[in-house]
């Protein structure tokens, strides 16, 4: 009986094999091309090793071994895939559906360890389960192209408020400029406010050193506490100005004053309405806080968000801009350089500066 096809066995020219070098070694190389220099660098070293044999060292499926292997062996020295050229797919919907719920599995149903978790893993247990080869990176193009992701979440806020919608228009129409379905007077002004509680004050317990060439900045990960502030801000949604003040804690008194502080400036004094847009909060929550701020002001409307819905709320949009570009990294020496810092530096926006003011 006639014995199983002869391998083909490449003779790579030397200036292929220095390219096939390069590309194992280059970190920027794709990650398509660097698989088959490393295929062309075994094929070299080992050409009779059967096309299985070079699958299983390199996690790659047969047919793409035998594939490469003839069209080198036909002279075709090139790593770059054809023009054009297209092949069916070597697995079924039901076999991408077994991938799919492999990847699925929690660690307490696998018994494997955390570090197991990966495509290599999937990949192994898949070559089990369809009884037939596949590589990891076939493993991770189904994951990646399946439209479902239930072995991924995400966090979610759900609405809890039975009134959400309605207090949540109530909001949304203020910042289009409408109360009670009329335009706001131009004279009008629109705030919103919150407490951005607990920044600390993180004393390292060495000096962060300078960025040097090829080096970033370093900051010791060890540190002191030196205290917190409480920085209660409010956002002109109109003019895009932001007030706020620093305070040792938060509550009605410390809320107060940013109102008291705010409402002094002609603009809002002057002002037919004055909108204060707030959560529920424990320094301004409830008919108790609109009665107070309309006794000390009789033009401020106090406005509540929906309840476990401060995402709504403009400032915050402000807050992760100076958590991120005032606050990061936290390696204050103490209380009145964070202070300092949040008063002093007006840079936040993508596209010029944001205009704050640090109320004293």
């Amino acid at each position: 009986m006639p014995g199983p096809p002869p391998l083909h066995h490449p003779d790579f020219p030397d200036e292929f094999l220095a390219e096939a070098r390069r590309l194992v070694g280059a970190r920027t190389a794709a990650s398509h091309l660097r698989q088959r220099a490393r295929l062309v660098l075994l094929l070299h070293e080992s050409p009779a090793l059967s096309n299985a044999a070079a699958a299983a060292r390199l996690d790659l499926h047969p047919n793409s071994i035998r594939r490469w292997r003839r069209r080198w062996a036909s002279g075709q020295f090139t790593l770059e895939d054809d023009p054009g050229r297209g092949r069916k797919p070597a697995f079924s919907p039901l076999d991408r559906a077994i991938v799919t719920s492999i990847a699925c599995d929690v660690v307490a149903r696998t018994g494997n360890p955390l570090s197991r978790q990966s495509t290599t893993d999937l990949a192994r247990r898949a070559r089990d389960e369809l009884n037939k080869p596949i590589s990891r990176s076939t493993v991770w193009r189904i994951l990646d192209e399946d439209a479902i992701k239930p072995w991924q979440y995400e966090h979610w806020i759900f609405p809890r408020a039975s009134d959400f919608f309605e207090k949540a228009a109530v909001v949304l129409d203020l910042y289009e400029g409408y109360w009670q379905g009329e335009r706001v007077d131009p004279f009008d002004r629109i705030i919103s406010s919150d407490e951005k509680t607990s920044i600390q004050a993180r004393i390292r317990c060495h000096a962060t050193l300078g960025p040097a060439s090829g080096r970033r900045r370093r900051v010791e990960a060890e540190y002191g506490r030196g205290g917190a502030l409480q920085y209660l801000a409010a956002w002109d949604v109109q003019q895009g100005m932001v007030m706020g003040l620093c305070e040792a804690k938060t509550g009605i008194e410390p809320f107060g004053r940013l109102v008291e502080r705010v409402m002094r400036r002609p603009e809002y004094a002057s002002a037919g309405r004055v909108f204060w847009v707030v959560d529920n909060g424990s320094s301004h929550r409830g008919e108790a806080s609109v009665r107070r701020m309309s006794r000390a002001h009789p033009n401020a409307i106090l406005v509540h968000l929906p309840v476990h819905a401060s995402w709504l709320n403009q400032v915050e949009v402000y807050f992760a801009l100076l958590q991120k570009k005032v606050l990061t990294p936290n390696d204050s020496a103490d209380l009145r350089e964070l202070e300092s810092r949040i008063g002093r530096d007006p840079k936040l926006g993508s596209r010029g500066s944001t205009l704050r003011v640090f109320l004293r």
